[in-house]
C-alpha cells in the first residue's frame, strides 16, 4: 500500500529570502498505523516532526506527532501544516479544523482573520493552544547555571513544560551560542532564550533549544508560544503580539492572549509532495 506524504515549512516569513519556517512531514491515514510504523516513518523522514491524523465519522481529525526518536504531546508547526494540507488538498474548506489529540486535549485551527491589526485573511491559519505559563524562578545558582551554559546575561527565568529565560536584549539572542553539554544536565524538557525585539516589526525574538530530545535547536516552535506568549504580554501589557524566533532559518507568529487559550497564526509554503510504501519488514509491526 502506497501512502500520500507532505513536506510543509509552517510559519514562514514571507519577507525572507530564500527558504524558512520549520519543515514538518504531514502523513494522511483512512486508519491508522501501529506505534512502530509510525515511529520507523518519522525516523526515515529525519524532521524535527512527521505529523500523522485520521479523519473520523464526526469530521474532527485525531492527530499525533512523531520527532525521530518519540512521540511528542503537542506540536504547533507540524499542526499548522496539517491544517495546510487538510485544507489545500484535501478540500476541506471548513472555516474550523476541530483536531483531537492524545494528551492535549482538542485542538482548532481556523482561518485567520485581521481583527487585531495584524496579517489578514492572506493565508494566516490561526492554531487555537493552551497557555503554559510559566513560573519565575528565583533561583541564583540556576541563573549561573544559565549563563555559563548560554554565554549570555541572564535577566528572568520562568518554568513551565520547557524553561524561558529572558536574555537582555535582542543581540544577546542573536548572539547565543550554548555549551549543548550542560544544557542536557538542566531538568527541563526545552530551553527558550528570548528578548524584546528592538523593531517596529515584532514585539520579542526567540530560539528554542532541546538537546535532551536530540534536538539542538528547533527553527520555530509553534508550542513555544504557550509560554512565551503569556510572558510577554505581562511584559508589555497587551494581549496582541508579534513573534519572530531568530534561528538560522527564521519563522514568525501573530499572537493572541484570550484567557487561558493561546491563538497562534502563521503561513505555510508545501516545499514537496509524494507518496511512500512500507517495507516488507515493517508491513506486519
Amino acid at each position: 500500500m502506497r501512502y500520500s506524504v507532505f513536506k510543509i515549512d509552517a510559519f514562514i516569513r514571507p519577507s525572507a529570502d530564500g527558504f524558512s519556517g520549520n519543515p514538518a512531514a504531514i502523513v494522511p491515514l483512512q486508519e491508522w498505523l501501529s506505534e512502530a510504523q509510525m515511529q520507523a516513518i518519522a525516523a526515515e523522514n529525519n524532521l524535527s516532526e512527521t505529523a500523522f491524523f485520521v479523519k473520523d465519522a464526526h469530521d474532527i481529525y485525531h492527530i499525533r506527532w512523531f520527532t525521530p526518536t518519540t512521540e511528542v504531546d503537542l506540536c504547533g508547526h507540524a499542526t499548522l501544516a496539517a491544517a495546510w494540507v487538510i485544507r489545500n488538498r484535501l478540500q476541506d474548506m471548513r472555516s474550523i479544523l476541530p483536531f483531537a489529540t492524545r494528551e492535549a486535549g482538542n485542538l482548532t485551527v481556523r482561518i485567520a482573520r485581521d481583527n487585531h491589526g495584524y496579517g489578514g485573511n492572506d493565508g494566516l491559519l490561526q492554531l487555537d493552544f493552551p497557555a503554559r505559563p510559566g513560573e519565575l524562578l528565583r533561583d541564583a545558582a540556576l541563573h549561573q547555571r544559565l549563563e555559563q551554559a548560554l554565554g549570555q546575561k541572564v535577566v528572568a527565568v520562568c518554568n513551565a513544560r520547557d524553561m524561558l529565560v529572558e536574555l537582555e536584549s535582542e543581540q544577546a539572542v542573536h548572539n547565543c551560542r550554548p555549551d549543548f553539554a550542560l544544557l542536557r544536565q538542566l531538568e527541563t524538557f526545552a530551553i527558550m532564550v528570548t528578548a524584546g525585539c528592538e523593531s517596529a516589526d515584532y514585539d520579542f525574538v526567540s530560539r528554542f533549544f532541546a538537546p535532551r530530545q536530540g534536538l539542538d535547536e528547533d527553527p520555530v516552535t509553534g508550542s513555544s508560544f504557550c509560554t512565551l506568549t503569556p510572558y510577554w504580554a505581562l511584559k508589555l501589557g497587551k494581549l496582541t503580539l508579534k513573534g519572530w524566533q531568530c534561528s538560522a532559518r527564521g519563522g514568525e507568529a501573530v499572537l493572541n492572549l484570550e484567557q487561558d487559550r493561546v491563538l497562534i497564526a502563521g503561513r505555510c509554503f508545501a516545499y514537496m509532495e509524494g507518496e511512500f510504501s512500507l517495507p516488507d519488514t515493517l508491513q506486519n509491526l
